[in-house]
């Protein structure tokens, strides 16, 4: 029964989904840990990956409770966990309350600057899941949310800002809402229908899909402007390059007329770029 609890909490914070922005988590600690002389610290490491996972689970989890009326309505998420019954309301809430205390808590263990952002950084991750109510630039709330990793862990060891890791946060934040714009594709009708707010419903689907490759676009921009800011070898410029390819491969598999392969290029597509990237950067800071 436990395991089946926790694999509930699991399926409803989409944990898989955390691939997208954990390695770019990770580039901005190795980059930080490289480019300041600090030595590797695995209890450093492993609070920014608690952080990690208890603002978006609390993000995930608030989402599900904040749209729990709408779910029901939507017939491809009416089988989600609270609409099911599967979770109760209470219950989501109470986990949403749980990992953000764990997060603003895991943050006074870094460092005071980390601490102090953290409110600010629950508020944007949270706010997210209303802003589809009033605004068709909810997507770009959701990429910021995310495009906190990469400058958070920079932070976490340097306790400063710094230009380079902003770069990836804007890469993050283009790329983040180009995809969650083509998955958003799906629901153009019930939104629309629903008074809900989204680039699909605002633009219709085909000029949807050209404003999400325009922000893919500005990402591989940003992504080229930091190798060439940190002035990064052959690894950085192969990773660079598999990153872009498969922001141009998951524009070709969704058509305005087609989107069977929508999650191919949601999942499959974003998490393969993120994790293939990651690796060559840290590889390229260390070989």
């Amino acid at each position: 029964m436990a395991t089946s609890g926790f694999k509930n909490y699991l399926s409803l914070i989409k944990f898989s989904h955390t691939i997208f922005a954990m390695p770019f988590a990770f580039i901005g600690f190795f980059y930080a840990t490289k480019t300041t002389n600090t030595p590797f610290n695995a209890l450093l490491f492993l609070l920014v990956i608690m952080c990690m996972v208890f603002a978006r689970s609390a993000a995930m989890a608030f989402n599900r409770y904040i749209d729990r009326a709408i779910d029901e309505k939507n017939p491809r998420t009416a089988i989600r966990e609270i609409p099911s019954g599967i979770i109760s309301p209470s219950n989501a809430l109470t986990f949403v309350i749980i990992n953000s205390l764990l997060f603003i808590a895991t943050t006074w263990f870094i460092n005071p600057l980390c601490f102090f952002l953290s409110p600010i950084a629950l508020l944007v991750v949270l706010g997210y899941s209303y802003t589809k109510r009033f605004t068709a630039l909810c997507h770009l709330v959701l990429g910021l949310g995310l495009a906190l990793a990469p400058i958070g862990a920079y932070i976490a060891v340097a306790g400063k800002f710094d230009l380079l890791p902003l770069m990836f946060s804007f890469a993050v934040l283009c790329w983040v809402s180009g995809f969650d714009i083509i998955y958003a594709l799906q629901d153009e009708t019930f939104d629309s229908q629903n008074q809900l707010n989204s680039i699909p419903v605002l633009l219709g689907k085909k000029n949807a899909l050209a404003f999400s490759l325009g922000l893919h676009f500005l990402s591989a921009a940003f992504i080229i402007v930091a190798g060439m800011l940190a002035q990064l070898g052959l690894f950085y410029w192969i990773g660079a390059g598999v990153f872009c390819s498969l922001l141009v491969y998951q524009h070709r598999l969704v058509k305005p007329n087609d989107l069977s392969k929508v999650n191919l290029a949601f999942f499959t597509t974003n998490g393969i770029a993120s994790v293939v990237f990651a690796c060559f950067v840290i590889l390229s800071l260390y070989f």
